[in-house]
């Protein structure tokens, strides 16, 4: 089989670029084909296939006839065309291709009749700033079912009027010409959350199919140690929980809680911390892989208080692949992979009274962190491997292709 991989970034920025570089790895490891289409980049990497890629461009561009290209690129198009006349692909692989890649790319494969998937590594088939945050960083679910106006009455989109404008249009024009509904022959999301919050703006569910990433599990067999401290490791920023977090561990007492990331907020919580005189807390800064690998490797639990609607994400997956339990919030795709009791510990989300329940209970006693870690061991091998995904992946492909369905 011959698949083409779409997605707008062509080097490792996120998840959405780890899940497309691994699959078409995955499909490669089986035998099958793969190009990519992608944008123009420095950083882009080399992968030995066919590539295609456009200019670089998001609505950022000053040029007002070219920012309008994040609705509609005729230039896109037109190397979409070039692209699959010479790969002639079986299927075409969307991930993220919204904005920079633009909808443009959808109607040269529609009329060679080539079938699409698409996974949905975010929500912006419902909101324009992607996020479904309002500009407090809270929860906000107002242009579900097509109300953009509340972008561009607030601003969504980085503070900019114009840009929620462009946003606002570019989410009338998907659902117009019924994109999700009628041009993508299946979309996957990696969380059953986020299906059903697809579902909830109009999408029918018979369009969709969930199925959780997976890892290269053989790269997280690590023994693992003890030292005893709680970790968290990501973005520093206010919708992944930093401070419910900070909040909840200024209750807890001679326990050590490493901080591993950069962003936004670090100054803010460089402050808290010191205001609160919370000595048992150490910023690491930014760490890479291989580094957290190992603060994760020697840890007692790792903490995950987001406060925004989390997909299925990888600093999950790999955690409970080594063996580490989690202590997570009830929101979004995360409890569908912290399954309380099982490998990990499930609090309400913005609780910092119940979150410091939770990791007290996991500091005060060895031997239920230790079974939660066998538990995140065996879930992750039963539902996270390659050899599970490959066979889903076919199957959807296969479906497509045979039944556009």
């Amino acid at each position: 089989m011959k698949i083409l991989m779409v997605n707008k970034f062509h080097y490792l920025k996120g998840g959405s670029e780890k899940y497309y570089f691994d699959l078409a790895n995955l499909l490669k490891e089986n035998g099958h084909e793969v190009a990519f289409f992608s944008m123009q980049d420095d950083k882009n990497i080399e992968t030995g296939c066919k590539e295609y890629f456009v200019e670089n461009s998001d609505m950022n561009s000053k040029n007002p006839f070219k920012a309008l290209d994040v609705i509609y690129s005729k230039n896109n198009e037109k190397i979409m065309e070039k692209a699959l006349d010479d790969f002639k692909p079986d299927v075409v692989h969307l991930n993220n291709f919204q904005r920079q890649l633009s909808a443009s790319i959808i109607k040269p494969i529609k009329k060679r009749n080539i079938p699409i998937v698409f996974t949905a590594h975010d929500l912006q088939a419902i909101c324009p700033s992607i996020v479904m945050l309002d500009n407090n960083k809270d929860i906000c679910e107002k242009c579900i079912r097509g109300k953009y106006s509340n972008c561009i009455k607030n601003n969504c989109i980085k503070g900019s009027k114009l840009k929620s404008v462009l946003g606002a249009i570019e989410g009338k024009y998907y659902r117009k010409n019924k994109i999700y509904i009628d041009k993508i022959n299946k979309i996957i999301t990696p969380s059953d959350f986020y299906k059903l919050k697809l579902i909830e703006d109009g999408i029918p569910k018979e369009n969709i199919e969930s199925i959780h990433n997976f890892i290269n599990l053989e790269n997280y067999n690590v023994k693992v140690e003890d030292e005893g401290y709680a970790l968290y490791f990501g973005r520093l920023i206010k919708e992944k929980g930093i401070f419910t977090l900070l909040n909840a561990f200024k209750k807890i007492k001679d326990k050590k809680l490493f901080i591993a990331g950069d962003g936004p907020d670090l100054e803010k919580i460089k402050e808290y911390i010191n205001e609160n005189s919370m000595n048992n807390i150490e910023l690491l800064g930014f760490l890479n892989a291989e580094q957290i690998k190992e603060y994760v490797r020697k840890s007692r639990f790792v903490v995950v208080p987001s406060v925004w609607y989390e997909n299925c994400p990888y600093s999950i997956l790999e955690t409970l692949a080594m063996g580490k339990p989690i202590i997570g919030s009830n929101l979004g795709g995360i409890p569908e992979l912290v399954k309380n009791n099982k490998n990990g510990l499930i609090y309400k989300y913005n609780n910092d009274d119940e979150l410091a329940e939770k990791m007290n209970k996991l500091f005060e006693d060895k031997n239920l962190a230790d079974e939660l870690g066998k538990g995140a061991k065996k879930i992750a091998e039963e539902e996270f491997s390659k050899e599970r995904y490959y066979t889903e992946i076919m199957n959807i492909y296969e479906g497509v292709i045979k039944n556009g369905k």
